[in-house]
């Protein structure tokens, strides 16, 4: 039999959980309807998924740049993506960091996350970061730039370090961190200048934003004011080997996120932007069909929904239930189209775990996984669930095994020890030069 396979790599953002009394000791997906999740498990094989090690929580892009194949301490950090990805501006040498719009209370001396959700306008965030656009201090020059929905991207000019922590408390009721160089570049003078710089950056900015007309304006309305700024996650652009080199496969990503696009531009890969629609249902089934009509022009084609991270976030399990009751209506196009396309391979997964209960943004417990199509095993599972995928035949995957597992289906794995090539290539053939013959 002939193929020429190609692979649709479905990722349900946030989707393993934990099990939770109030849905009988069972997890979100297994208390959800999903027979077409069922129905692509019983076609292949399942197992579980952690891109790093079981019980460590990720963040959404690090998972997403291990699991393409890449080592976690190659990482480039979230603020560089999602500056690609917004198509913010920057040098080379440039540090970009996350920032978002808080509302703080001056407790102490120290500034403290507010316990109430602040709702603001865009227009509102544009005004707030236009008075705290520009900053200079230890030789470097600060510039924001507004992303929307009260976040923005930072960009540090000058001898900046992305090797400092972060001041983002996370959880309401906590002040703000100070910025101090990692232990590891504790002798770093561009760390040491580039954390003072952000201290007086952010002290700065709520003092310039805590009497700015908006916030004079949001507390007669009895609104929280949108005083302050925070920052996490710097990094800066390096060489990175393209995903074509590493893999040997053309890829696309279909997201709604600008951060997706932004990784998948960072290695190198094409990106299309999705937008979200009312229901998960309609998003997913939207993405699907875009990633069968992109089979003929890539090899493998990324799709990511957020809709069981949202969910999860809400701290409500039965949202969650109902998300992904939600996205599996929306995959019957894709368990269709196996049926129709033998040189097809799905896999479906998760990039990391999201409790809907708890103090936790992202939890350490791996993903369900299914692989279904083309040569893939079919073992007998016919529940795609974390317990039940955790008696598969793909036991459990971690790091760049689930990429490899891929690329060995799609017929293009290289046999251990092979050199076609000058560098150590994970595929078959690889680029190489032909020998000539003398005339």
């Amino acid at each position: 039999m002939a193929f020429n396979p190609r692979t649709i790599l479905v990722i349900l953002d946030g989707l393993a959980d934990r099990s939770y009394p109030e849905l009988g000791h069972r997890t979100p997906l297994q208390e959800a309807s999903t027979p077409m999740l069922d129905s692509l498990a019983a076609y292949g094989q399942v197992g579980l998924y952690h891109a790093l090690r079981p019980g460590v929580p990720l963040a959404s892009e690090t998972a997403h740049f291990i699991m393409m194949g890449y080592r976690p301490e190659d990482f480039p950090g979230r603020g560089l993506l999602e500056a690609l990805g917004f198509g913010v501006e920057f040098g080379p040498g440039d540090v970009l960091f996350l920032t978002r719009l808080v509302s703080l209370e001056p407790k102490e001396g120290e500034l403290v996350l507010s316990t109430r959700k602040p709702r603001l306008t865009e227009e509102e965030a544009a005004l707030l970061f236009e008075e705290v656009g520009s900053f200079e201090a230890e030789g470097c020059k600060v510039e924001a730039h507004p992303t929307g929905k009260g976040g923005g991207i930072l960009v540090v000019k000058g001898d900046a370090s992305p090797h400092v922590t972060d001041t983002e408390p996370f959880i309401r009721g906590m002040p703000l961190v100070m910025a101090e160089p990692l232990e590891e570049h504790s002798k770093s003078k561009s760390a040491h200048s580039t954390a003072r710089l952000i201290n007086e950056y952010l002290i700065f900015a709520h003092q310039r934003l805590e009497s700015h007309p908006v916030n004079r304006a949001r507390l007669k309305e009895g609104l929280v004011p949108l005083n302050g700024l925070t920052t996490q996650r710097p990094g800066r652009a390096g060489e990175l080997e393209p995903l074509e080199a590493r893999l040997g496969l053309r890829v696309l990503s279909i997201s709604s996120a600008a951060l997706y696009a932004g990784l998948f531009s960072a290695l190198g890969a094409r990106s299309r932007l999705v937008e979200e629609r009312e229901t998960p249902e309609e998003e997913i089934s939207r993405k699907v069909e875009e990633a069968l009509g992109s089979l003929d022009e890539f090899h493998l084609v990324h799709v990511h929904t957020k809709a069981p991270d949202h969910a999860a976030h809400t701290k409500d399990p039965g949202a969650k239930v109902a998300a992904i009751e939600s996205l599996d209506r929306g995959l019957g196009g894709l368990y269709r189209a196996l049926g129709k396309r033998p040189d097809l391979v799905v896999a479906v997964t998760s990039d990391h775990a999201t409790p809907s209960s708890g103090k936790m943004i992202h939890s350490g417990e791996p993903s369900p996984l299914l692989i279904a199509g083309g040569w893939a095993w079919r073992d007998g599972v016919r529940e795609f669930d974390e317990v039940s995928c955790s008696a598969g035949s793909l036991g459990l995957l971690r790091g760049d095994e689930l990429i490899l597992t891929l690329v060995s289906l799609m017929d293009r794995g290289k046999l251990s020890g092979l050199r076609d090539n000058p560098k150590d290539l994970i595929y078959y053939p690889g680029p190489r030069r032909s020998l000539k013959v003398p005339e």
